[in-house]
C-alpha cells in the first residue's frame, strides 16, 4: 500500500485521474471550503479534449454553491453534464438557463440522505478540501461541512486538496456526525446549539485516497458591505416584531436564529449587534456569515452553529488571527444535521430567509425569475421555514428602481406554499399571516408590505378576484394572475 507521501501530486496530475462521465462529490457550501486547484486543472483538461473532438463532462454534486474557481471554470469549459443541489455562479447559471447543463434544485438538507439511500447516483469520486489528513485516514475538513462526509463515505476514490491557508488551529471546529437511515435512525442528541455529537474529523480508509494536492488559497467571497437603508429598515421591522412577541408572551427568550444569505440577512445580524434589547445571541443556521463578527466583537454572540463559515478574504485573515480566542464560539456540522427538521424543531429556531417574490395569498418564490430562469435555488430555506418556531420571509418591496414589485398577485414559481409561511417583511412593514384566511391575509399583505406604487393595482386584482370567485376559498382570477409578470417581460416594468 502506498504511503500518503507517495500520493502527493500536482493538480494537473490529479485531474488526469478523473474520467469522462464520472459523478464527483465535492466539498463546499456557499463559497466556502470548496476545492480550487483540481477543478481549474480539470477545466483545462476538458478544454484540451474538446479541442481534439473528444467528449469530457462530469456530474458535480456539492453541498451548495462554490466559487468561480470551481463552478465557474468548469461551466465555461463546458465540463459539467449535471449539477446538484444549489449554485450561485453566473457562468453556471447561464449554462443551466440555456439548457446546456442539467440542474436539479434540491432541498439542501435532503441531498445527503438521497445519495446515501441510493435515490441518487453514488459519486465515483470525492474531491474534498481539507486542512489535514493522517496516515490512518482521518480527514480534517476546512471551512465547510456540507455533504463532504457523505461523499467521502460513498465514493470509492478520493482526491484531497490540503489547503494550508487555514493552519492546524482550525482543527476542532467540525463536529462530523451522520445519522443512520430509516428504519435504523435514532434521535439526534442535539439539545443546545453548542452540543457536540460527532467527531472533529471524517474517518475513511486511506486506501481510497488516490491523490493529495497541496494548496494555499482563500475562498473567494465578496467583501461584506454595510447595509443600505432599506435593509436596515427591514431588519428593524423584524427585531421590533420579535421584541413585541416577547412582550406578549408568545415567544420564549433565548431561542436561536437562522439567517439566510444576502444583504438583508446580513443587515439583521448587524442590527442584532447594536440592539440593546438583546443579550447573548445564539445562531443555528447553514451559513455563518461575516455579519456574525460584529456580534462576536460586541460580546453578544453566544454560539454559532452552521455548516459553513463564509467570510471575505479580509475576514478570513481576521478570524485566523483570532482563532484561538474565537474558536469556542463556532461549530461546523454536516448540512444533513445543520438543516435537520428534528433539530430545528427541538431548538425552536427563529428563521429569516430572503424571497425573490411573495404573493397575496402567502406563497413564496425564492429561486426562479418569472417562473422559468433559475437564480440560485431553494437552498435550505424550506428546511427551516417548515420546521422553525417562528419564520420570516423578507425582501425589499421593490427592485430595479421600482420596476419590479416583490409582492405579486400569484408567484410565478412556488418554493414555499402558504402552509409553510408565517411572517412577510418588506421595508414597508410586517404582515403576520398566522391563522388568517386567504382574503384577510391578502388584505394585510397589501396594507403592510406592498410599495405604495403597487397598492392600487394589487387591490384591484384582489377585489376583481373576489367578485369572480364568490364561491371559492382562494379568490384568484387566473386570467389576470400573471399580468404584472407578463408586463415586465414585455416592457421591463410591472407598472401599468
Amino acid at each position: 500500500m502506498k504511503s500518503l507521501s507517495q500520493k502527493i501530486m500536482s493538480a494537473v496530475e490529479a485531474a488526469d485521474l478523473i474520467k469522462n462521465g464520472e459523478c464527483i462529490g465535492i466539498s463546499g457550501f456557499t463559497l466556502s471550503g470548496y476545492p480550487k486547484a483540481v477543478p481549474e486543472a480539470l477545466a483545462e483538461k476538458a478544454i484540451a479534449l474538446h479541442q481534439k473532438g473528444e467528449p469530457f463532462k462530469v456530474t458535480i454534486f456539492s453541498g451548495a454553491s462554490t466559487g468561480d474557481d470551481c463552478d465557474g471554470v468548469l461551466a465555461r469549459a463546458q465540463a459539467i453534464e449535471k449539477r446538484m443541489p444549489y449554485q450561485s455562479n453566473p457562468s453556471l447559471r447561464q449554462g443551466i438557463n440555456q439548457g446546456l447543463i442539467q440542474y436539479r434544485d434540491e432541498h439542501l438538507g435532503s441531498m445527503g440522505p438521497m445519495v446515501r439511500s441510493g435515490a441518487l447516483e453514488r459519486p465515483t469520486l470525492a474531491l474534498i478540501e481539507c486542512i489535514a489528513v493522517t496516515p490512518e485516514g482521518k480527514v480534517y475538513l476546512s471551512s465547510s461541512g456540507g455533504n463532504s462526509a457523505t461523499y467521502l463515505e460513498c465514493a470509492d476514490r478520493v482526491i484531497l486538496e490540503v489547503n494550508s491557508i487555514y493552519g492546524e488551529e482550525y482543527i476542532g471546529l467540525h463536529d462530523t456526525f451522520i445519522p443512520s437511515l430509516p428504519p435504523f435512525a435514532k434521535p439526534i442528541p442535539i439539545c443546545k446549539v453548542n452540543d457536540r455529537v460527532g467527531s472533529p474529523f471524517v474517518q475513511i480508509s486511506s486506501e481510497k485516497i488516490k491523490a493529495i494536492v497541496y494548496t494555499e488559497r482563500h475562498d473567494k467571497v465578496n467583501p461584506f458591505t454595510a447595509p443600505d437603508e432599506i435593509s436596515k429598515t427591514i431588519a428593524s421591522h423584524i427585531l421590533d416584531f420579535i421584541h413585541f412577541e416577547h412582550r406578549q408572551g408568545r415567544l420564549p427568550k433565548g431561542l436561536s436564529y437562522q439567517s439566510g444569505v444576502g444583504n438583508v440577512a446580513n443587515a439583521v445580524l448587524a442590527a442584532m449587534a447594536q440592539d440593546s434589547r438583546l443579550s447573548k445571541v445564539n445562531i443555528y443556521t447553514e451559513v455563518i456569515q461575516e455579519a456574525v463578527l460584529p456580534l462576536l466583537q460586541a460580546e453578544k454572540l453566544g454560539f454559532a452553529s452552521g455548516t459553513a463559515l463564509t467570510l471575505s478574504v479580509e475576514a478570513q485573515k481576521q478570524v485566523k488571527k483570532n482563532i484561538s480566542q474565537w474558536k469556542d464560539h463556532f461549530i461546523l456540522r454536516q448540512q444533513e444535521i445543520s438543516n435537520h427538521p428534528e433539530v430545528i424543531r427541538r431548538l425552536g429556531v427563529i428563521s429569516m430567509n430572503t424571497a425573490l417574490e411573495m404573493d397575496l395569498f402567502g406563497n413564496v418564490n425564492s429561486s426562479h425569475v418569472c417562473g422559468s430562469s433559475i437564480m440560485n435555488g431553494i437552498g435550505g430555506a424550506a428546511d427551516f421555514a417548515r420546521h422553525c418556531y417562528l419564520g420570516f420571509f423578507m425582501a425589499p418591496s421593490v427592485a430595479k428602481n421600482g420596476a419590479v414589485s416583490a409582492i405579486v398577485p400569484l408567484v410565478s414559481h412556488v418554493d414555499h406554499t402558504d402552509h409553510d409561511t408565517m411572517i412577510f417583511v418588506t421595508d414597508q412593514g410586517v404582515a403576520d399571516l398566522r391563522g388568517l384566511d386567504p382574503i384577510t391575509r391578502a388584505k394585510l399583505i397589501i396594507s403592510n408590505c406592498v410599495h405604495p406604487s403597487y397598492k392600487a393595482e394589487l387591490t384591484d386584482f384582489l377585489n376583481f378576484s373576489i367578485n369572480q370567485s364568490k364561491k371559492g376559498h382562494l379568490p384568484i382570477a387566473l386570467d389576470k394572475a400573471f399580468d404584472m409578470h407578463l408586463r415586465f417581460l414585455q416592457t421591463g416594468s410591472m407598472h401599468k
